[in-house]
C-alpha cells in the first residue's frame, strides 16, 4: 500500500525534488552570511570574487576575469567599474593589446587582502559544519559545475 510520504519522495516535481531550488536557496542563504564579513572591506559578494581574483592574478585582463567569474564581461564591468571608484583597481587599456582592458590592483586593493582571511574563517564559523564536509561540498559543486559546462557546449 502506497503512503503519502512515497507519493511525496517519488514525486519528481516536488519543490524539495529539486536540485535547481537546494542550490539556489544555498546560494542565497550562504551569500547573505558574507555580507556583514565584507561590510568592513567595503565589498559585496560580487565585488570580493573580483578581488579575489586579483589576489591571484593582477593584471588581468576584463576577458580573462569574466572566464576566471564565469561572468559575462557586460556583467562584469559595473562591477570593476565600482572597484575603481573606490580605490581598489584601475583600468587601462592594455599595452600588449589596445583592445584589451587590463584591471590592475591598486596599493589599496592590493593592501585589503590582509584582511580577506577572516572572511572564510568567518564563514566556517557561522555555518557551523566541519571544514572537511565544506571542503567536499565545495568539491562536489565543482564537479557540478563541470557537468554543466560540457552541457552547454554540447547544446544543453
Amino acid at each position: 500500500m502506497s503512503t503519502d510520504a512515497d507519493t511525496y519522495a517519488s514525486d519528481l516535481l516536488a519543490l524539495d525534488q529539486q536540485v535547481c531550488f537546494a542550490l539556489a536557496v544555498a546560494a542565497r542563504n550562504v551569500i547573505g552570511l558574507y555580507r556583514p564579513l565584507l561590510q568592513p572591506m567595503g565589498l559585496t559578494h560580487p565585488q570580493y570574487l573580483v578581488m579575489l581574483a586579483l589576489w591571484e592574478k593582477s593584471p588581468s585582463s576584463l576577458t580573462e576575469l569574466a572566464g576566471r567569474l564565469s561572468l559575462e564581461p557586460a556583467t562584469l564591468s559595473p562591477l570593476v567599474k565600482r572597484l575603481e571608484a573606490v580605490g581598489y583597481v584601475t583600468r587601462a587599456r592594455d599595452a600588449k593589446d589596445e583592445r584589451a582592458l587590463a584591471v590592475t590592483l591598486t596599493e589599496e586593493g592590493a593592501a585589503l587582502r590582509a584582511y580577506a582571511p577572516a572572511v572564510p574563517a568567518g564563514i566556517v564559523a557561522r555555518l557551523g559544519m566541519p571544514l572537511t564536509e565544506l571542503e567536499e561540498l565545495r568539491d562536489r559543486l565543482h564537479v557540478v559545475i563541470e557537468a554543466t559546462r560540457r552541457a552547454h557546449a554540447n547544446g544543453g
